[in-house]
């Protein structure tokens, strides 16, 4: 583990210590198990109310859900399938179409070596045209849960088979227009287990790398995927020093 930049492994028990551990947070063992870094300091709190307090009413608008009237759907394109809605927007009671891609739900796992490294990927991204630095991951196949997809994915492309597995939830890839989920594992004990078992359109290179490597990979840019970083924020301190 990385002694300048230490992990954040209260919510998930890691290395079984008790309470969330900051770089910077020097009160974090006072804090009671399950209390974040905002409600140990009370500062969060605060500036909620000291905001309340200038404005006459801060109650939030209800916002309702828009109705869906009709729907069409486009050519199963595999990765995803258009969907068009005809909604009706109840605050002006307007009609109009909207797009939705209807897609699987995926996973993506962020695997430690029993050294306290991380096991991750390189692989050429069609989308951005460039060789991209990610975690495992990939599409949940039907009839998988999301956990069976995560082992399966990271013995695919990696190699590695791990001992523990911690859920760390999930989230929505662009709710604008997805439907999908991303499921997030933690993956402890990985080692190498056996060969990759690549499909025919995948080229995947493996990489151990520290912890500080791959914070310094997110600071410089080089790991770039929106949901990569998502899951490793979950377990890195990413904070700027």
């Amino acid at each position: 583990m990385d002694e300048a930049r230490p992990l954040l492994i209260e919510r998930h028990g890691i290395d079984g210590r008790p309470h969330t551990v900051f770089a910077a947070d020097t009160d974090a063992q006072a804090r009671q198990p399950g209390e974040s870094f905002l409600q140990g300091h009370g500062h969060g709190a605060h500036v909620m109310r000291e905001r309340s307090s200038r404005g006459k009413d801060m109650t939030a608008p209800t916002i309702q859900p828009w109705p869906r009237i009709a729907s069409r759907h486009g050519e199963d394109l595999h990765v995803f399938r258009p969907r068009w809605d005809m909604v009706q927007n109840p605050r002006t009671r307007a009609q109009m179409e909207r797009v939705v891609c209807e897609t699987p739900d995926w996973v993506n796992v962020v695997a430690f070596t029993p050294e306290r490294e991380l096991v991750m990927i390189r692989q050429y991204r069609f989308g951005t045209e460039r060789v991209e630095l990610e975690i495992p991951g990939g599409l949940i196949d039907p009839g998988e849960t999301p956990e069976s997809s995560a082992v399966r994915e990271l013995e695919e492309e990696t190699g590695y088979a791990a001992a523990r597995w911690t859920s760390l939830g999930s989230v929505a890839p662009n709710p604008a227009y997805q439907d999908n989920r991303c499921w997030h594992f933690l993956a402890e004990g990985a080692v190498p287990a056996g060969d990759q078992d690549l499909d025919p359109g995948e080229d995947i290179a493996v990489e151990v790398m520290s912890t500080e490597q791959v914070m310094e990979a997110i600071r410089s840019g080089a790991i770039s995927h929106a949901l990569c970083i998502t899951a490793l924020s979950h377990v890195l301190d990413l904070r700027s020093q």
